[in-house]
């Protein structure tokens, strides 16, 4: 008979088996093995909110697995990740195959490690209800406010739209940054610059920037337009230059703390490029275990999902140890760094994301891992090492140097910073932006040349759209979710449409502004800010025992349903999705009316549904389309000519005799290369529902062969496989197991 070890995922099942011996079997549950029903709330409103949860087909072939193996098992432990998912799903396992609950059974760890693994089957504990029951709570939540909102949306607007508690407000706060965007009217302001130099002829130049007048700082807009910054170079044409007083001081840098989730998301996206889903995707895998070589599977990181700054004294000492040895005694300091949670509503794991193994160095596990999985590995590693080294130094100077030219005239201060880098420390390992300007050695009283004044001229402008690490940083502060969920919630606003992104910013599409001018016009507590946070804070006061979820719950939800029926009367569709308007169907001679719909705003006929004529809008009003071109093909149905239009999926051929004849006809977007699958269809260029490009062949359904990525004609010199348009300046090796890519030149 043997022990019975229940965890989330395969990777995970194969990575623990090595620390074990032959009285463990360790299986996978895959995941969620238990939830709540797709097609139905599940909660039942009436009876304390009590959910009914029920094992999804995909999930019972495991189920009866896991079962038939406990049965047979001496003792059963459930491995699942020590957070409240992970505590949830320990729970729904143990609920299904009736394991005695008096018992120990759930062991739970930080890192995947020989040592961690031992410890805690040593110290087994019971399943925390508390964490157990949050979760349930934010499941209850998003599934009463999801299924109880998104079906009003359909009735009200029309189907499709959805709406959720913590979606709704990350649309919102994207929304309001696009309108801020659109209500900015930049200011013009001035600056003055001054190229300078020493004496003898030759000498390095250094730049300097006007900053007072008569020992008056300017503020920014003190030059509101070109006359005014040209008096000033005129007045300066003649100027006498000189050092007026040199200020040199040492400025010292801190290492930044270890990574948790939400930093970890947001480095990654600034520095590589990747999403919330992604980091979080690579960072699972490189948790549970990548398979190096002699070692066999090996989890590389501790846990990615957790608050916590702290590091474990091991890993320091062990840190300390690697540093001074490649760096010298003096790059570690000379006690350990300790670094303190500022998050308020820091919880959940107990220690910062890192390295299980800090002489695992980027250079040693490379070859194991992908190009992603190993520079977000490198990324980690870096920040966790660098986190215990010394200060970096930066020399800094400040030179203000005096312009006039006679007595009585103003005398003009300009300034120069020039800094450089006295000791690295921790920049050794981890770089950060540090620009280094070196001015040339200078003596108060000296006097200096300036060989060029400039007057320059600056606009203000609007504040940026945000990016996802932006994005992630903004409702860490303001308590909005936890860090775990900003991934997936980030990903299904995207994936439905309410955001789009546009040279990796995000951006709100009609639909996002739609839904949430319509939240925040009739469901303004949905979308608030604090009062999402609130919930929040509610959910981590259920987490650690001071609050039951049930009165929780019932708090929210009977002022909201009472609010939604309330809605529901009041509103009728028309109101919300109808607007008259002056046109007149081009169809059948009926007025039309502007009308909301899933893809936005459009006008339809009056006579629908007998007549189905519609045209598309801009937000002003305005028929986006472009005027339709006859050409010189005809109608393969009734020979009439066809006519280039434009649609909601971009432009097609159709009947010029449209209503009475439907004909239409893609436009083929070729790319140049033939398709590689079935050797006969060209690439060419589509769209997906949500308007994302791809390239497939042009034989569908025939050849359904397909890529994300643009083809660039020409195969893999090391697999024969496509090769695709990569990130920057890189094309890449299409097929999967191949992770060729090589940089093109401008």
């Amino acid at each position: 008979m043997k022990k019975l070890i229940i965890v989330e995922s395969p990777t995970k099942a194969k990575t623990i088996s090595k620390f074990l011996g032959r009285g463990f079997a360790v299986l996978s549950s895959f995941g969620h093995i238990r939830d709540l029903p797709k097609n139905e709330l599940g909660v039942d409103t009436e009876k304390d909110f009590r959910p009914r949860y029920i094992i999804p087909t995909k999930s019972r072939k495991v189920a009866n697995e896991l079962k038939k193996a406990a049965k047979g098992a001496d003792a059963v432990y459930f491995a699942s990740d020590e957070d409240r998912e992970g505590e949830a799903i320990a729970w729904h396992l143990s609920e299904i195959l009736g394991t005695d609950k008096s018992k120990p059974t759930r062991i739970s760890f930080h890192e995947i490690t020989a040592e961690a693994v031992t410890s805690s089957l040593e110290n087994p504990r019971g399943i925390d209800m508390n964490l157990v029951d949050a979760q349930q709570a934010r499941r209850i939540l998003d599934r009463l406010v999801g299924y109880e909102l998104s079906p009003f949306l359909w009735r009200k607007v029309a189907r499709g739209l959805s709406a959720g508690r913590v979606q709704s407000v990350i649309v919102r706060l994207i929304v309001e940054r696009e309108r801020e965007i659109e209500a900015f009217k930049p200011r013009e302001y001035w600056s003055v610059e001054a190229r300078l130099r020493k004496e003898p002829e030759g000498s390095p130049t250094f730049e300097a920037k006007l900053l007072r007048r008569d020992g008056k700082s300017l503020d920014k807009f003190a030059l509101g337009d070109a006359e005014a910054a040209r008096q000033i170079v005129d007045d300066l044409t003649q100027a006498d230059w000189k050092i007026a007083s040199i200020e040199r001081k040492k400025v010292k840098r801190s290492p930044l703390p270890p990574f948790i989730t939400s930093t970890l998301q947001q480095e990654a996206n600034n520095r590589l490029g990747f999403s919330a889903k992604q980091t979080m995707t690579i960072a699972q895998q490189l948790y549970e275990g990548m398979e190096l070589g002699d070692r066999g599977s090996t989890g590389l990181i501790t846990y990615m999902r957790t608050d916590s700054v702290s590091l474990a004294d091991k890993f320091i000492k062990e840190a300390r140890a690697l540093i001074s040895g490649r760096y010298g005694q003096g790059a570690i300091p000379s006690a350990p760094r300790r670094y303190k949670t500022k998050s308020r509503t820091a919880q959940e794991a107990h220690e910062a994301i890192r390295p299980t193994d800090v002489s695992l160095d980027p250079e040693s596990v490379a070859p194991h891992l992908n190009d992603r999985q190993r520079k977000l590995y490198e990324l980690i590693w870096r920040r966790a090492v660098a986190s215990q080294m010394v200060d970096a130094e930066l020399a800094t100077s400040s030179v203000d140097i005096d312009a006039s030219h006679e007595e009585g005239v103003a005398v003009y201060t300009f300034r120069a910073n020039g800094s450089t880098i006295a000791r690295k420390g921790f920049l050794e390992v981890y770089e950060t932006e540090t620009k280094e300007a070196i001015l040339p050695e200078l003596a108060e009283g000296e006097a200096v040349l300036a060989e060029e004044i400039t007057p320059k001229q600056h606009f203000t402008e609007p504040p940026p759209r945000y990016t996802e690490a932006s994005l992630v940083k903004t409702l860490e502060e303001n308590g909005i979710g936890r860090p775990s969920t900003y991934a997936p919630t980030i990903s299904t606003v995207l994936d439905r449409g309410y955001v789009e992104k546009e040279a990796k910013k995000l951006k709100p599409t009609e639909l996002g502004l739609l839904v949430t001018d319509l939240l925040i016009q009739h469901f303004p507590d949905i979308v608030d800010f604090k009062f999402t946070a609130r919930m929040e804070e509610d959910l981590d006061m259920v987490a650690s025992g001071d609050k039951k979820w049930v009165p929780l719950i019932r708090e929210f939800y009977v002022p909201f349903k009472e609010h939604l029926t309330k809605k529901d009367k009041e509103i009728s569709k028309k109101d919300l999705t109808e607007r008259q308007t002056d046109e007149i169907c081009e169809s059948c001679g009926k007025p039309m009316v502007e009308k909301i719909g899933r893809y936005g705003r459009f006008l339809a006929c009056t006579g629908f549904p007998k007549c189905r004529f519609t045209k598309p809008l801009e937000q002003d009003g305005q028929d986006k389309r472009p005027a339709a071109t006859v050409s010189s093909e005809k109608c393969p149905e009734c020979g009439e000519p066809m006519m280039l239009k434009q649609g909601k999926y971009g432009s097609f051929m159709g009947c010029s005799q449209y209503p009475k004849c439907r004909a239409i006809k893609p436009i083929l977007k070729k790319v140049g290369v033939k398709c590689p699958s079935c050797g006969e269809g060209d690439i060419i260029e589509k769209r997906t529902r949500k308007s994302k490009v791809f390239y497939a062949c042009s034989r569908y359904p025939d050849c359904t062969f397909a890529l994300w990525s643009r083809p660039v004609g020409e195969n893999c010199p090391e697999c024969g496989g496509l090769m695709v348009v990569g990130k920057g300046n890189t094309v890449k090796c299409s097929g999967e197991s191949c992770d060729y890519e090589r940089e093109v030149k401008k």
